[in-house]
């Protein structure tokens, strides 16, 4: 595999590589949501490789190796020697078709010899919860899903993924990979702390929580905010939830706060919250933030990695970027202390992180940094 990075602010960092376009050349774009902004590097990437795939997503914050970047488009340009890739798109995309939406992709894409799916989806109009639930419907645990959902800063008013080279709203784009000479390791980890009880969701409808333990969810999240509860939805990107299925299972997954109702004494999450669960409030804990992306890069499993050149593309939660502020790109530089120093990365702040749990399953991910790690053997 032969692998450039880019980034381009008002310009590229360094002139484009025309000799790595082929159909077996893939592109991953990460860029600002401002379509203005990003609308002339990304005509110049489709111009200079005509024959190449190019998937990307709109981004609350955008990674070119350990710094973060506003306003500005990061690319990776991977051409394959060994490796097949095939592309999947599906339009006008909706919360309430998102599990067929992710059961159609699977199906495209589910080949024997598949070795990983990577997907980037519009943030707003999909329910992350249902299309990965739909995806692992149809393609087994042991090949991995990875992605994220398309974000707009912090302002959730439009999202974009790129098709056919342009910048478009309402869609959810995949790439499979196929073959044995392709290896792709993930890793995903959080870094909160608990804060107080454990708790059973009582009441719920997909992503909308309305009673713990038989009280209004809203009224118990506020006790818990204190002075801090003026400022929801917002502050409680501060307090997410960990959500598990059961009081003792070992997987667990985190959940964002997007919308609070007053009215219903509801709160509505990026991501399911399943009637049932077990749920416990978190708080953060900068430190442990910033250790749960070491973590994650350490928990990598490269035992196939012999000295390849490697793609590393993190992708990291809105509320973790806000939580950390300046601190932020500590999280990145934790990452490339512990990842093969062949490695390239790019990635993006997001509103939802696509990897599997524990068990390989694929799920949605909330305040989470994961990693995709993609390289090219030759045996």
């Amino acid at each position: 595999m032969l692998l450039e990075t880019y980034l381009y602010t008002d310009r590229w960092n360094t002139s484009l590589n025309a000799t790595l376009d082929s159909s077996n050349t893939l592109i991953i774009v990460f860029a600002s949501s401002k379509v203005e902004i990003i609308k002339t590097p990304l005509l110049e990437l489709s111009q200079t490789f005509l024959n190449a795939v190019i998937i990307g997503a709109s981004t609350a914050g955008e990674i070119y190796q350990d710094e973060l970047y506003e306003d500005s488009l990061v690319a990776s340009v991977m051409k394959f020697e060994h490796t097949k890739l095939r592309h999947s798109l599906c339009t006008l995309i909706s919360t309430e078709n998102s599990f067929e939406d992710g059961v159609n992709i699977a199906q495209d894409l589910y080949r024997d010899d598949l070795k990983g799916v990577f997907i980037l989806s519009d943030g707003l109009n999909a329910n992350g919860s249902k299309l990965t639930e739909g995806l692992s419907s149809v393609i087994p645990s042991h090949i991995p899903i990875t992605g994220g959902l398309a974000a707009d800063d912090d302002r959730f008013e439009s999202t974009w993924v790129v098709v056919d080279s342009k910048p478009m709203s309402g869609f959810v784009c995949a790439i499979g990979f196929y073959g044995e000479h392709v290896h792709i390791a993930h890793a995903s980890k959080g870094g909160w702390d608990r804060l107080g009880i454990e708790r059973i969701v009582t009441k719920s409808r997909d992503s909308v929580l309305y009673e713990l333990d038989k009280q209004p969810a809203l009224e118990i999240y506020k006790k818990y905010l204190g002075e801090k509860a003026a400022g929801l939805p917002a502050t409680g990107l501060l307090f997410p939830l960990e959500l598990r299925d059961e009081a003792d299972s070992d997987e667990s997954k985190v959940r964002t706060i997007l919308a609070v109702n007053e009215e219903e004494q509801s709160i509505t999450f990026a991501g399911d919250i399943p009637q049932g669960s077990h749920v416990t409030l978190m708080k953060a804990n900068y430190n442990r933030i910033i250790d749960g992306a070491s973590e994650a890069a350490e928990s990598l499993y490269l035992k196939d990695y012999k000295e390849e050149v490697v793609l590393s593309i993190a992708i990291s939660c809105v509320g973790r970027r806000l939580v950390l502020k300046s601190r932020v790109e500590e999280e990145l530089e934790a990452i490339l202390d512990v990842v093969p120093q062949k490695t390239k990365q790019i990635g993006f702040y997001s509103y939802g992180e696509i990897s599997p749990l524990a068990s390989g399953k694929c799920d949605l991910h909330n305040q989470t940094m994961t990693l995709t790690l993609i390289w090219e053997s030759d045996a």
